[in-house]
């Protein structure tokens, strides 16, 4: 429920006041009534705000979403007048649960995301609460500065956020935590007073209150802040009383003086709601060099760190662990395996990435040498893969980023959980201690996952647990012999994620009863009237308490019969050895599928806006239900009746999907590998068959059995395109926009002409052939695309034979893939037609034949969706040489099998740029079209870095999507091919080039056509 759909608050009260209770009715009343902001109260929206990156789920009473710093003081206001909890909340990728709770979610990050100023001689920014660190960073970039706290979700987690959990990031030795790099903030209360924190000694009013307040509990307690304070860097539970007298090892301020706005830092909005933040800023690295230590054992990892920490004179920027299960994890996922493996010598147990960091390349090379000199010195001689160029650091730091997530996706029950992740030892402890915790797992019949940071003593270790059963009672025992280990090596026991609801009972155990009282005075002192995150770091729950937990006691998945085969998901695992059983063995009521939707961990890896493709439909609306982890939680969520007893039939399910596009960017983007497109096929699969189908679905999923008798009657139906009345007429019957213009068709189409190429027993018996498999769209609306690729192949020496049907089949032999079928949750449809197009083609992959296709959604069904469709071994054979165009041709260039083609190629005349269709993307294929375009001479191809272009099949018609489809495109597609008016564009995509054609008046070509336009004609 938002605004637009219940305009008055009289209706807003009414219906939320039936469907939750009164106070719900009458908060959401006066939000709609004073605010202009978002008001989310149905049970899905509150469902998708009730998990954060932990395994915590909390329903708050409704979901806010303010449009400026005003709304959210009115917020505060409204809450306490009707006495009701705030929970602030920025990306929501919180590993402690700080972000879920029971009263109203503000959601700070869609709107509330300014930067205010940037002074460049002091070095300084002021930044709203829900700006995201990347998106500061990018503005910063040019400066030459940059915020310096770069956290592993650097890509999706706010300011706000940070600020509240003290985050941390990979190069804190070098820079610290965010406490020592905040210079002030501006704060409100609950009762309504808002506060300058800056330095102590130039505050005034309600902010020196305060601060007397808090130095007087400081002074009191000096004894026991000696004794019981954490002696470590990273340290972030509590609060930070300690600032009037230091316990940190890197002091809180330069000067040594006292800033208040440090008081709030890892406060975990308990105390104040924060309006703006003051950041130092930092000179941007010149330059970097990486070595990258392979190491044989994983003891001798962590023994290494210590020393390694004295090199670099100063330049020495962090020192990260990757340990053998994110090796392995990284290596079984096609976006990080070929990154992973140039940091690889041999199969080590561990590795550490160690950075340096100046003014230049050279001056850093000494350090990189003194690191090779150290491992010779500890027997480890050539163990260091050194990296001095800035793309590979690059790409090998993006693993490193996605490395908590990585970890994620190990298949089954059992997941790696959060809950002592990151304790900190002092490091010449850290080999004993991870030696200590490793055999405290495996006595509860466990193993740990281990990478982070080695540098300052902080290791993100998560034990596998299966929360569904015995997983809640491990965490205590486990938790209560790792808080030993802690005690015993002198460190603190939350390092870096916060407390939560994960680690609030540790509190106590930390600082000893003294303290924490005087943490409950601060607490009272500031929120008297406890509004604001309740039951976070005083009065928390216990960390197992199962009721407040995503997989809970009645936790339940309800059995449905799916269309699609999830068997892979459905398994189990052993903690012990990862292992998992075979496929179908998991017990899942949902045949897998609930299994595989739980594989997002809500980490917020689908909130980034600069490379992949994920998620396009989010970087238009920034709406949680449009994003990846939205709609996968409103998965779960109707898949184990949290939204009723509807399952995937429950309307909530298809809003969530309906701007789902189907690119697949998840499918490769996200590290645990949720594939979203896959998803909406099932759902839209249920939905529908509850439902039923509209004539629009009828007639998009029908096209390519109906188009051989459409074709016929061309001129009619380009009609349409003709008259504005008509299309009008056309759209109030199909939902298809009539401001789109629709594909034309043929009349003299390539299916139409006497089949060229040669036979199918000449091509079994050919020493060099080739099967060209010519889809609906380039056969019957851009025929010159499927004749280009014929040509060139047979330029190229090869004998082509044309994908057919049986000679006396009607359609004229044409084959079909299913895709039309499956986008409109037609299952069993797709299933014939993918079943007849691979008994056509099973002969050639038989004998090993390439099967070439032109269109990549066509012909990637063979090598995703057709293989669980339940056609057996026979597709699984199709799909391992079913290849597209250019894909053929860059593996074939790479065996040396095109000179004659080469050489028959004249040289580029115009600039050339690229762009990906998403399923290419999505399968990792963009690298072949670049490397089939240079075979043109002269050619520079450049690849636009652009997400789905917005087209999507038929999703860019809709006339409900249209302005969707444009904004997608207009969000780096369509301004880069403006940008160069004279380039020849190439799009493989038959919607990619439609899109192109609407929005930027260009015409955009097949790669195939771009090389036949090429060749040179004797």
């Amino acid at each position: 429920m938002n605004n637009a759909i219940l305009s008055t608050p009289e209706q807003t009260y009414e219906h939320i006041a039936h469907a939750s209770n009164e106070v719900a009715g009458r908060l959401a009343a006066r939000l709609v009534e004073e605010t202009q902001g978002e008001v989310l109260f149905t049970p899905a929206d509150k469902g998708r705000y009730a998990t954060d990156a932990s395994i915590y789920q909390v329903i708050p009473l409704g979901v806010f979403v303010p449009r400026n710093i005003e709304e959210v003081e009115l917020a505060m206001d409204i809450c306490r007048d009707l006495g009701v909890p705030i929970v602030p909340r920025g990306g929501g990728t919180s590993q402690c649960g700080q972000t879920t709770g029971a009263g109203l979610v503000v959601d700070h990050s869609k709107y509330v995301r300014n930067v205010l100023q940037i002074d460049t001689e002091k070095r300084t920014a002021v930044v709203e609460p829900g700006l995201v660190l990347d998106h500061l960073n990018a503005q910063l970039k040019s400066k030459g500065l940059w915020f310096a706290v770069d956290v592993s979700t650097s890509a999706q987690a706010t300011l706000g956020g940070m600020a509240g959990n003290n985050s941390c990031g990979s190069r804190s030795i070098a820079y610290g935590n965010m406490v020592h790099n905040i210079l002030g903030a501006t704060a409100r209360t609950s009762d309504g007073t808002v506060m300058q924190l800056g330095r102590f000694d130039q505050s005034t009013g309600r902010a020196k209150e305060v601060g007397e307040f808090v130095q007087q509990l400081a002074m009191q307690l000096q004894p026991e802040i000696d004794t019981h304070w954490p002696k470590v860097l990273r340290r972030v539970a509590g609060y930070n009383l300690d600032i009037f007298c230091n316990q940190n090892e890197r002091p809180y301020t330069t000067d040594g003086s006292v800033n208040l706005a440090h008081l709030l830092v890892g406060s975990e909005g308990t105390l104040a709601m924060t309006q703006s933040l003051t950041l130092q800023l930092a000179e941007l690295p010149r330059a970097k060099v990486l070595g990258v230590v392979n190491f044989p054992t994983f003891y001798q990892a962590m023994d290494a760190a210590q020393h390694i920490v004295k090199l670099g004179s100063g330049t020495l920027t962090a020192v990260e662990l990757v340990d053998r299960t994110m090796i392995d994890l990284s290596l079984q996922n096609p976006a990080f395996a070929p990154t992973i493996r140039t940091a690889l010598t041999g199969e080590p147990e561990a590795i550490l990435w160690v950075e340096f960091a100046g003014a230049d390349k050279e001056s850093l090379k000494p350090h990189m040498r003194q690191l090779v000199e150290l491992m010779g010195d500890l027997g480890l001689p050539n163990s260091v893969v050194e990296m001095i160029d800035d793309a590979p650091q690059k790409n090998l730091w993006e693993v490193r980023k996605a490395g908590l997530n990585i970890m994620m996706s190990l298949k089954g029950d059992g997941k790696p959980v959060s809950f002592i992740e990151d304790c900190a030892v002092p490091l010449v402890h850290l080999a004993e201690y991870t030696n200590a915790l490793t055999e405290v797992f495996k006595r509860h019949g466990t193993k740990g996952t281990w990478y982070a940071h080695a540098s300052v003593g902080t290791l993100h270790v998560r034990p596998i647990l299966d929360m569904r059963r015995d997983g809640a009672k491990k965490m205590r025992q486990i938790g209560e012999e790792a808080s030993e280990l802690v005690r015993k090596f002198k460190g603190a026991y939350s390092g870096e994620h916060g407390d939560g609801l994960c680690r609030g009972e540790w509190i106590e155990w930390q600082f000893g009863s003294r303290i924490n009282d005087a943490f409950k005075q601060i607490k009272q002192h500031l929120d008297p009237l406890n509004l604001l995150s309740p039951q976070r770091i005083i009065d928390p729950p216990k960390m197992d308490d199962t009721r407040l937990m995503r997989y809970g006691n009645d936790y339940q998945v309800i059995p449905i019969k799916t269309a699609l085969d999830w068997s892979a998901w459905n398994v189990h695992n052993d903690p012990a050895t990862e292992n998992t059983t075979a496929p179908g063995t998991g017990e899942d009521p949902s045949h897998g599928l609930a299994k595989a939707v739980e594989m997002c961990n809500n980490n917020g890896t689908c909130r980034k806006f600069d490379a992949g493709t994920m998620c396009p439909s989010y970087r238009v609306t920034r709406d949680e239900k449009h994003l990846t982890r939205g709609r996968a939680n409103t998965l779960r969520l109707a898949l184990s009746g949290q939204l009723g007893a509807q399952g995937l039939a429950n309307p909530d399910v298809m809003e969530a999907l309906d701007l789902c596009v189907g690119c697949k960017g998840c499918k490769r983007d996200c590290p645990t590998g949720v594939d979203m497109a896959r998803m909406k096929i099932e759902a839209t699969h249920h939905f529908k068959a509850h439902y039923g189908f509209t004539l629009k679905d009828k007639l998009i999923a029908y096209l390519p059995r109906y188009a051989p008798w459409a074709a016929k009657f061309a001129w009619v139906l380009n009609l349409r395109n003709q008259f504005s009345w008509l299309a009008k007429i056309a759209e109030s019957m199909t939902g298809l926009s009539a401001q789109r213009s629709w594909p034309t068709w043929q009349s003299d189409h390539f299916f139409s002409k006497q089949q060229p190429g040669v036979s199918k027993q000449e091509v079994l018996q050919s020493t060099k052939p080739v099967v060209l498999f010519v889809d609906t769209f380039n056969g019957f609306f851009e025929s010159s695309n499927a004749t280009a690729a014929l040509g060139v192949l047979q330029a190229a020496g090869y004998s082509v034979h044309i994908a057919s049907k049986d000679a006396h089949s009607e359609n004229q032999g044409h084959l079909c893939c299913g895709r039309t079928f499956l986008a409109n949750g037609m299952v069993e449809q797709a299933r014939e037609q993918a079943q007849e197009l691979v008994n056509a083609l099973l002969p050639f992959a038989q004998k090993g034949i390439a099967i070439v296709g032109l269109e990549p959604s066509c012909l990637l069904t063979l090598r995703d969706e057709a293989l669980v469709l339940g056609l057996g071994e026979s597709a699984e054979l199709v799909s391992a040489h079913a290849v597209l165009f250019e894909e053929f041709l860059a593996s074939e260039h790479k065996a040396g099998k095109l000179d004659v083609l080469k050489q028959n190629l004249k040289p580029a005349e115009k600039d050339i740029l690229l762009h990906g269709h998403c399923h290419q993307k999505a399968f990792g294929l963009m690298p072949s079209v670049l490397d089939v375009v240079k075979l043109i001479p002269k050619s520079n191809p450049q690849l636009i870095e652009s997400s789905c272009c917005g087209m999507a099949g038929s999703f860019g018609y809709e006339a409900s999507h249209l302005d969707v489809s444009m904004q997608m495109a207009e969000l780096s597609l369509l301004p880069a091919i403006r940008h160069q008016p004279d380039a020849i564009v190439v799009a493989d995509g038959t919607s990619c080039r439609h899109q192109i054609a609407d929005g930027a008046a260009r015409k955009a070509i097949h790669v195939a056509q771009l090389l036949s336009d090429h060749l040179l004609r004797h």
